[in-house]
């Protein structure tokens, strides 16, 4: 693959012919030119589209000399803090920096800063004083209006006013960004547009706008808990790109202005996007660092669809791609895999065909593509809704044809399933399909907990759900043949759970021989569920008071019980039970069975 990555560098610009640009995209990781990273999705899009792009990749804030590297674009910078929050990329659950960071050059950390939006922008202000300035990715997703910080402990502000950005463009910003640009080329003002979906600016003026409610104020939701509960489900309600209205949320004397989202793509428009000429590696100049880490987990891997009907609290999923299943044809998918086994690297193994579920690929309701998601009822909880339904067939025949491209010896599902979806004789073909030929050894699923209680603050199905579903796993595992396993996730210390609560979970999974090595602790992610949980000590659903643990101590005692196998664990385990007032049960915890 000989494919040109874009520009970073004037000498890149000059073998083009060009003189200058007409976006420069300013990103917190590396450039890996690859449709699983944001930058280069957006940069190829607007390639496509006729416009000059360069990319300016973790710039050294320290001075001013690389974002001046590709001079002055004509019409705007986009700024992104990569495929992930900066302070999730820099510190770990328990606020700790991170030993490594896979989305830069050797896993080398520091490479991007702390809020990391907000330093870019400061700088290319500093730089190119009046550029229009367009921020998106994550970062800016998922802190467009006010919202709870993890980090700092407190309701931070809109990141538009903070970042002092001309436009924020929220969820997948395809359409947003090319819509701005011929905006932008067209002659207008980027300070004057005022009406793209899937975008949000600040105004001091509200004259006009139809259509949209009011959301209780920053300064409201940052000095009462209620409000901020009260402003999180009027957002959460109108996140939808058919029925959302405008949200108007006032800053001091100025208001952040929401629209609704974007209206999620066609089948052949996200067939476009996929399908544009990606150079499928990072760049070269990463070489001599041994490359870019986080690459090596999708190098040889598909996305089929993005958006999810899960709505799990912790996840920003839902506020990001939106619950509207959008799925890729499959004849772009298997164009794709084609291209991949064309890599010199390739062995013959396709790591993952998926998305957010990958059990959800191609699954449609009929009021996803008029009148969009509904308000008062889930797809997926408390059971699926019968009106959904799923591409299984299409899912097998996809697996099937995939293994029948040239040097294509395995294809694997790598994508967390959603169990839940796999219980009833519906899914029978699916199941066995997928146990016959498509896992790899393992599985992973997410039951997380075993509480009843805390499982619904989680808004994921019961336990016994996922039991059922593991019989089925190791009925359809055994009948192929196949000694295969499932690699459990659990949260430990979400909103709701207690030293008791793990303490039975830690009891229920050594009954079924389970000792987890995917536990996260629980992180609390800007503009989600769970993390208004956090901040408020709330039930979402309910009001009523929960408890929170927010101490590190209590939440190390929590992941400890969980992980009552591992040695270094067993003094906080010990710890915990003589709080408990069950040290008893000691004996029966690190009794092996």
């Amino acid at each position: 693959m000989n494919r040109k990555f874009l520009p970073i560098s004037q000498d890149d610009m000059k073998s083009r012919g060009w003189d200058e640009l007409d976006v420069i995209l300013v990103s917190g990781d590396a450039y890996v030119d690859h449709p699983s990273y944001a930058a280069a999705v957006i940069g190829r899009v607007l390639e496509g589209a006729g416009y000059r792009v360069g990319i300016i990749a973790q710039p050294n804030c320290d001075k001013l000399d690389d974002f001046k590297k590709l001079g002055r674009p004509k019409l705007f910078f986009g700024v992104t803090a990569g495929n992930l929050d900066s302070m999730v990329a820099n510190y770990t659950a328990n606020k700790k920096p991170r030993s490594a960071d896979d989305y830069s050059p050797g896993g080398k950390t520091a490479l991007r800063p702390d809020r990391a939006i907000m330093v870019y922008t400061n700088k290319i202000r500093q730089c190119f004083p009046g550029t229009a300035v367009v921020i998106g990715g994550l970062e800016a997703s998922l802190r467009r209006l006010a919202h709870y910080d993890y980090w700092s402990d407190k309701v931070r502000r809109s990141i538009l006013l903070d970042s002092k950005a001309d436009i924020l463009v929220y969820g997948m910003g395809e359409r947003q960004i090319l819509e701005i640009a011929a905006r932008v080329k067209n002659g207008i003002d980027v300070k004057s547009i005022r009406d793209i979906p899937g975008t949000s600016i600040i105004s001091n003026k509200i004259e006009g706008i139809k259509n949209y409610t009011k959301l209780p104020s920053f300064e409201d939701v940052s000095a009462n808990k209620d409000k901020f509960i009260e402003a999180l489900k009027i957002i959460y309600s109108e996140a939808d790109p058919f029925r959302g209205k405008t949200m108007l949320q006032k800053h001091a004397d100025r208001y952040v202005i929401q629209y609704p989202p974007a209206i999620p793509h066609t089948t052949k428009e996200l067939d476009n996007i996929y399908d544009l000429d990606y150079a499928r590696r990072w760049h070269p100049v990463y070489d001599k660092d041994g490359g870019v880490p986080g690459f090596e987990s999708v190098r040889f891997s598909v996305t089929s669809h993005r958006g999810c009907a899960g709505e799990c609290s912790f996840c920003s999923l839902y506020m990001h791609q939106g619950r509207i299943v959008h799925s890729r044809s499959a004849g772009s998918i298997l164009r794709e895999i084609g291209k991949i086994a064309e890599d010199v690297n390739f062995r013959g193994t396709i790591t993952d065909i998926g998305g957010p579920t990958v059990n959800l690929y191609m699954s449609e309701c009929r009021r996803w593509k008029n009148g969009g998601t509904c308000a008062a009822k889930r797809c997926l909880m408390p059971s699926k809704c019968e009106s959904l339904e799923l591409g299984y067939k299409e899912a097998i025949k996809l697996w099937s044809d995939a293994l029948k491209i040239p040097g294509v010896k395995h294809v694997f599902v790598g994508s967390g399933i959603r169990y839940d979806l796999l219980t009833g004789r519906v899914s029978d073909a699916y199941l066995e399909a997928l146990c016959r030929d498509h896992v790899s050894g393992q599985l992973k699923v997410a039951p997380e907990h075993c509480d009843a209680g805390i499982l619904k603050l989680m808004n994921k199905p019961s336990f016994d759900v996922y039991e059922s579903f593991r019989d089925r796993f190791d009925h359809f595992s055994q009948r192929a043949g196949k000694r295969q396993y499932l690699v459990n996730y659990i949260i430990s210390a979400h909103p709701g759970a207690t030293l008791e609560s793990e303490l039975d979970l830690a009891l229920k999974l050594k009954s079924l021989h389970i000792y987890p090595e995917q536990i996260q602790d629980y992180l609390p992610l800007p503009m989600t569920v769970s993390s208004c949980m956090y901040y408020t000590e709330k039930d979402f659903f309910t009001g009523k008071l929960i408890h929170v643990a927010k101490l590190g101590r209590e939440r190390k005692l929590h992941r400890a019980l969980i992980q009552y196998k591992n040695p270094e664990n067993r003094k906080y385990v010990i710890e915990a039970l003589r709080s408990l007032k069950k040290i008893e049960l000691a004996k029966e915890l690190f009794t092996k069975r």
